[in-house]
């Protein structure tokens, strides 16, 4: 078993520059949140911080990159959490019915629902919905493609287009109880009403793309 290297720490330099970073994105999450994208400006989350414009530009020199480094900072850690539970040596229908759990999971907590409205508002007027998209919805769609692909080479699923079936599960999962908060229906859901639209979402799923006869 070879031995696990940890990484070297960070001086203390480094550490005190990530965690300015940090602090100036956790401000700027906020910001964008509570006055929208196009009513936020550079000069303001400065402002905010409590420090000069240039060490906020230092950090990031636009709008465009701080608000795509907030996304970022948003999704790593679930992006990385759906690579773990998309694991193609476990069985398929349980891992499918983890992935659509814990994405129904994510994107319905009220930060997520906050930042979906803000790009929905915001995508015909900037750029600000095409850099959302680019970052949280066709990430999580091209890691579960790329499980569905190997699910189809291994005779799981009838071959199909791996995007194509991917944004066929996530709609079905998004169908329900995601939709009704977005649209102001509901406030949360209960842990029955997720499992729900879960369960229908993975099983017409795997009625659409079951393995055709005759295959192994």
């Amino acid at each position: 078993m070879s031995e696990v290297i940890a990484p070297p720490a960070l001086s203390r330099r480094d550490a005190r520059r990530r965690d300015r970073r940090d602090a100036i994105l956790e401000v700027a999450q906020q910001y964008f949140l509570e006055h929208g994208y196009a009513a936020t400006t550079m000069s303001a989350i400065a402002a905010t911080l409590g420090g000069s414009k240039g060490t906020l530009w230092n950090y990031f020199p636009n709008k465009e990159e701080l608000f795509s480094a907030v996304l970022r900072r948003a999704t790593a850690a679930y992006h990385a959490r759906l690579a773990r539970i998309l694991d193609e040596h476990g069985e398929l229908e349980p891992t499918l019915r983890c992935f659509a759990s814990d994405l129904l999971r994510q994107v319905t907590l009220p930060e997520s629902i906050a930042l979906v409205r803000l790009a929905i508002t915001e995508a015909g007027r900037s750029d600000m919905g095409a850099i959302f998209f680019e970052i949280a919805p066709r990430q999580t769609r091209a890691l579960l493609a790329k499980f569905l692909l190997g699910a189809m080479e291994r005779g799981q699923l009838r071959q199909a287009d791996p995007e194509r079936a991917a944004l066929t599960l996530i709609t079905l999962t998004l169908s329900g109880c995601h939709q009704k908060i977005l649209w102001g229906q509901m406030d949360q859901p209960t842990a029955a009403q997720m499992e729900s639209d879960v369960a229908f979402a993975v099983d017409c799923f795997l009625r659409a793309y079951a393995p055709e006869t005759g295959t192994h």
